[in-house]
């Protein structure tokens, strides 16, 4: 009987303890270092790796109308190491599908979620190409992805809920949209 009582409460002490990890996970992550190139990132609450999603250009600065977001890892378990996307997870979770739009716009959304799509394009205020999302017919900037996992398999991973951070680009009020996918 007392094995069972103590086997519960570690099991309650064990769910406890990594849901505080995983909220405490999240305010310690490491915010990437912003290029010239970056568009966003995304951060799970599984590890601290965080996936860099580039704007994709040829020698003369040009967007790559095939593939024009770059998307890779900065593994900060592994010391910082940038590393690209395997196969896997290029073809089944973080890669980007694009479709060409008129006037050098890009609609995409990542191959895991086809519901929530971003637009890639000029900026009206800067010319410099930015990620944006759309919420309530008006357009923001996309600055950040964040997901938080609670369980689940390498496949079907349980998704509490996606938060996408962004901001105003004129007033440079940030936004944050937070929902259950």
């Amino acid at each position: 009987m007392y094995q069972k009582l103590i086997s519960f409460l570690v099991a309650v002490f064990l769910l406890y303890a990594n849901q505080i990890h995983a909220e405490i996970a999240v305010d310690s992550f490491p915010v990437p270092k912003t290029g010239p190139k970056q568009l966003f990132y995304l951060q799970r609450t599984t590890n601290s790796n965080t996936i860099i999603c580039d704007l994709n250009t040829d020698a003369n600065g040009q967007v790559i109308k095939d593939n024009p977001v770059h998307v890779y890892w900065i593994r900060y378990d592994e010391g910082g190491e940038k590393k690209e996307l395997s196969y896997i997870q290029q073809t089944f979770a973080y890669g980007m599908k694009h479709e060409s739009l008129p006037n050098g716009v890009f609609k995409l959304h990542f191959v895991s979620y086809k519901k929530q799509v971003f637009y890639l394009k000029r900026s009206p205020k800067d010319n410099q190409y930015k990620m944006y999302f759309v919420l309530n017919n008006k357009e923001f900037v996309l600055q950040k992805l964040f997901v938080r996992i609670d369980g689940g398999t390498f496949w079907v991973p349980n998704v509490i809920y996606m938060e996408i951070l962004g901001k105003d680009e004129y007033s440079g009020t940030p936004f944050s949209y937070k929902f259950k996918p």
